[in-house]
């Protein structure tokens, strides 16, 4: 089996080409190597499926989706590539290293109050063909590792949920620390950096385009007035394993 290893500002993934996988493969895979796995399923059309390390399928990614676009892009000598990835379709154009996403049509819903039993927080649900709870408070590390998991399994969200702690640095930028579904705790999320702008633009805090700052970088989130966000920012190979 032939991998490749990639990553979009931290944001680490195994890239592998029509393979048998099960859950427990995926879960030896990405034990201490990456942040998930991407399964190319076909090429034309082009369709990948989106595994998480804990072994659970993902409905979306959006650096997963940027990373094989430029996989495909490479691949098939062409700068703009159409692919589904886990259940949502997409596109994307590659230049060197930059990927810019169509990310399609985002829902945003109005602010809810979770009850965490000791505490209630409010926040905003999105999905961006995966869900997300975008709550408006500084992302510290402890808060984040508190938090994350205890609103990942509520059951206010049968199938968990991504979560994301936003603060708000100025009419443009954000701050956002992720805790990813079937993940936890991440350096950079894509899909969680749509949500966050998205929620942040529906809820007034600022406009976009929106910079949004994560601890692996930043990423560009842009959305017009029918809430349509297109994605940018790098994604890179970093190695081929070959295994046995």
């Amino acid at each position: 089996m032939t991998l490749s290893k990639w990553q979009a500002l931290g944001n680490v993934y195994l890239l592998v080409e029509q393979a048998e996988l099960t859950p427990q493969r995926v879960r030896e895979l990405c034990d201490g190597v990456s942040d998930g796995l991407l399964q190319v399923l076909s090429r034309e059309p082009a369709v990948v499926r989106v595994w998480n390390p804990d072994g659970s399928l993902a409905q979306m990614s959006g650096n997963g989706a940027r990373i094989a676009a430029a996989w495909l892009a490479r691949e098939s000598g062409v700068a703009r590539v159409a692919l589904r990835v886990g259940e949502r379709d997409v596109t994307a154009t590659v230049d060197g290293n930059d990927v810019v996403l169509d990310v399609g049509h985002i829902e945003v819903g109005e602010t809810e109050t979770l009850d965490l039993g000791d505490e209630r927080l409010d926040f905003t649900p999105v999905s961006v063909g995966n869900p997300h709870a975008v709550v408006r408070r500084e992302p510290e590390r402890g808060e984040l590792l508190r938090l994350g998991p205890r609103i990942e399994r509520h059951s206010r969200f049968p199938e968990r949920t991504n979560v994301q702690l936003v603060s708000v640095d100025g009419p443009h930028d954000i701050t956002v620390g992720v805790w990813e579904r079937g993940a936890g705790e991440t350096l950079s999320s894509g899909t969680s950096s749509v949500a966050a702008a998205a929620a942040a633009v529906a809820n007034g805090w600022c406009e976009s385009p929106v910079n949004v700052h994560l601890p692996g970088g930043v990423l560009l989130v842009e959305l017009d007035d029918q809430r349509r966000a297109r994605l940018t920012g790098p994604a890179e190979e970093i190695s081929r394993i070959e295994l046995v």
